[in-house]
């Protein structure tokens, strides 16, 4: 017994005594939806990790909307989930609201919102990260990092210690060097209440490494009890609840509703008479602000025509009286926000916890990344989230998560996991963020996918799951689930097809409540291709399909994949044939100077870039389909 203690205590000591001298195997910077992804893949996958983070109090907080999902951004959530990631299982775990929005559209546009409980979510989080222990925890700011012949070394601290480590992943969101501004009055911060992040920026910029400058902003917070409801038109969530999270045993919770009201001509004119007090107006804030989610003081210039616009009210948690002012986002001063909002019906005596401020802050273009998001130019050094030009939580979680398993996978010596465009919107987010020079905060929308009928928020378990069980981030246990279901899946979409459906009285008796009639006898499966029936109906007019009892989100993807059969493989064909360009690849060392036939301009962009193939080379902006000719003729005559 007495040599098993000595022996436990020797691994210990040998453990844990390079974490006494700052030793890891990953540091992640920054603690936000990015950060938490990445310091999770890597230590499930047994990297001791460093999470340095301006606020340990505020780690995976949401610091503007309280919300997860929505359109698009659901079905990275549910892509995340199917990698592995931890998204989806908090948002679950924690939310106040669950809502399908675009219910009544087609299956590509479908998209699930949580409504969070914004404290709880935060601590939800902070307990996974702690109770890994794998991961070491630290409150600091990193002003430097250490690079030796080309690879990340490890870093620097504001207090001068050093951390050593084989990879560094930058999550900093929109902490570099970052500025409040309300009004014409600004200061160094990140996010209200938290210092910037100063120095960093100077660090990437000595090792070439280029740096921009983005805006984005948050509305003001109220307090609760200064509202009256009554005067707004009450927004519940679903009855028959949709999850996130593709794991079973999600927790049941009461939910609760949010609010809409509206602006009116008195907001608009307060706004018109203050312009020349907002910072983007008087030319204070440089960095370009996100196109989809504009200010309302954008709105008003942009949208004069529009008479009025909607604003939510939603709870930002149990604990709290606060209360999120969705829509409204403003740098405008604090005395004038008082009265646009107290414009607002329902709103008229209310109490603001915190003012609506603009933040601006520096990001690193990732043009300057593979589409394993490491440097280019630092070898080990990975980016994630904002800092890559995008916004929104969920953008940020898809990077951070693809960063921390690119991470381990150079650490290990392993291919690196780089999603293509057709499946997921993971993959079209990074290629978009890697190939096009992007000039406004990136956010994921539906439209900017060629595959989006492929690439549902339903089926993203099928697209992925596989991936996330061969990285060892999807344990055995989830993985038979997964076959199980996709076993169900494929066996009732089959028996369908073998159902008879009779054109009898009781058959039209029931299809009339749903305005449909048969003249004659079908199979099942044709049916359920009309748009008024589901399978729930199918259930009603089929004993031996009621007695089968598939599970909804079973029978949910068997409709959308019976009724867009078509559709659906038009999409498959044009993923077979943009493979035909990716089987062009480009030689790494490929000299595009001395290629004849196209602009100076191409050349500068693909030497900028460096596509790894033809399709990603014709993704790039301002390539043109007779470059991609060109190139297309040299690589097969092997000219180059």
């Amino acid at each position: 017994m007495f040599h098993s203690y000595l022996a436990c205590l020797f691994y210990n000591v040998f453990m844990y005594s390079g974490y006494l001298h700052n030793q890891y195997d990953v540091i992640v910077v920054g603690g936000g939806h990015a950060g938490c992804e990445a310091v999770l893949a890597c230590a499930k996958l047994g990297l001791k990790v460093l999470l340095a983070t301006l606020n340990v109090e505020n780690i995976a907080l949401q610091p503007c909307n309280p919300a997860v999902g929505g359109p698009a951004k659901s079905t990275l959530v549910r892509e995340i989930d199917a990698l592995g990631g931890v998204m989806g299982e908090v948002t679950d775990a924690t939310y106040l609201q669950l809502k399908t929005l675009n219910s009544s559209k087609g299956p590509a546009v479908r998209a699930l919102r949580a409504q969070s409980d914004k404290a709880e979510y935060s601590r939800y989080m902070r307990n996974l990260l702690e109770n890994n222990e794998n991961v070491f925890i630290k409150q600091c700011c990193i002003t430097e990092l250490k690079v030796e012949n080309g690879e990340i070394v490890g870093a620097v601290d504001e207090f001068g210690a050093e951390y050593s480590a084989r990879a560094v992943v930058l999550t900093t969101g929109t902490s570099l060097e970052g500025r409040i501004f309300v009004g014409l009055r600004s200061f160094s911060a990140g996010r209200l209440g938290e210092k910037a992040a100063i120095g960093l920026s100077d660090s990437l910029h000595k090792l070439g490494i280029e740096t921009k400058k983005l805006k984005t902003g948050t509305p003001a917070r109220v307090d609760k009890r200064t509202i009256d409801y009554a005067k707004m038109i009450i927004q519940p969530g679903d009855e028959e609840l949709n999850f996130f999270s593709f794991k079973p045993n999600r927790p049941i919770r009461k939910t609760y509703p949010c609010y809409l009201t509206k602006t009116n001509e008195e907001t608009h004119k307060i706004i018109r008479e203050n312009l020349d007090k907002s910072p983007m107006y008087q030319g204070l804030i440089q960095g370009v602000g996100p196109r989809y989610c504009p200010s309302i003081e954008d709105k008003v210039v942009r949208f004069a025509s529009n008479p009025s616009h909607h604003i939510f009210i939603e709870p930002e948690g149990l604990g709290t009286y606060e209360t999120y002012i969705q829509g409204f986002s403003t740098s405008l001063p604090y005395d004038v926000q008082v009265r646009m909002i107290r414009s607002l019906p329902g709103l008229e005596k209310a109490h603001i916890i915190k003012p609506a401020y603009a933040v601006e802050y520096d990001y690193v273009p990732a043009i300057q990344t593979t589409h394993s998001l490491m440097s280019k130019k630092i070898k080990g050094l990975f980016f994630g989230g904002q800092i890559n030009g995008t916004s929104g939580y969920e953008e940020a979680a898809a990077q951070g998560l693809i960063a921390g398993i690119n991470a381990f996978n150079y650490i290990n010596g392993s291919e690196m996991l780089e999603l293509s465009r057709s499946s997921s919107y993971t993959g079209t987010l990074i290629d978009d963020l890697v190939t096009k020079d992007i000039q406004d905060p990136y956010r994921m929308l539906t439209s900017r996918s060629e595959y989006r009928l492929l690439l549902r928020q339903d089926n993203a378990d099928e697209r992925l799951t596989p991936i996330g069980h061969k990285l060892g981030l999807i344990d055995d246990e989830q993985f038979f689930r997964f076959e199980e279901k996709q076993r169900l899946i494929k066996e009732e979409t089959k028996r369908l097809e073998t159902v008879k459906i009779p054109a009898n009285e009781e058959t039209n008796k029931i299809l009339a409540k749903y305005g449909e009639h048969l003249e004659r006898g079908m199979r099942a499966s044709e049916l359920l291709k009309r748009p008024n029936i589901d399978y729930k109906i199918i259930q009603e007019l089929d004993s031996q399909t009621k007695a089968i009892q598939i599970p909804r989100d079973v029978y949910e993807q068997i409709e959308v994949i019976i009724k867009y059969e078509g559709y659906i493989k038009r999409q498959e064909d044009q993923v077979n044939n943009a493979g035909k360009l990716e089987k062009f690849k480009i030689p790494d060392d490929i000299d595009y100077s001395k290629i004849n036939h196209i602009s100076s301009e191409t050349k500068d962009k693909l030497s900028k870039i460096r596509p790894k193939d033809l399709a990603q080379a014709s993704r790039i902006g301002g390539i043109k389909p007779a470059d991609i000719s060109v190139l297309m003729v040299l690589l097969d005559k092997h000219r180059i």
